[in-house]
């Protein structure tokens, strides 16, 4: 993970370290968020079946893309930093020769 000394120092990133936490914390928001939606529909159902049922499918797909979009969205910040080391791996070798 990372050491508290890295927050005062900047030759090591600390998002890669913490990147999983905050997707997580995202997945279990747009779960509760779903969740929500989905409850509101069966409610609904109860005054208008039909406008329910959309709500609740569009509970449920508004999930599925949460989900996907969170995933993207961390893979985005990672592959970021990612560039970053191989760009200086890239470097440090032409200081070399």
């Amino acid at each position: 993970m990372f050491n508290f000394q890295d927050l005062f120092q900047w030759e090591r990133f600390i998002t890669p370290s913490i990147i999983k936490i905050f997707y997580w914390l995202a997945i279990a928001l747009v779960t509760l968020y779903g969740l929500s939606g989905v409850f509101s529909g069966l409610a609904t159902m109860a005054l208008n079946p039909f406008a329910g049922f959309v709500l609740v499918i569009a509970s449920l797909i508004g999930v599925v893309a949460g989900i996907v979009f969170s995933r993207v969205a961390a893979e985005f910040i990672l592959i970021v930093f990612r560039i970053n080391e191989h760009l200086g791996a890239i470097r440090d070798q032409g200081e070399r020769h």
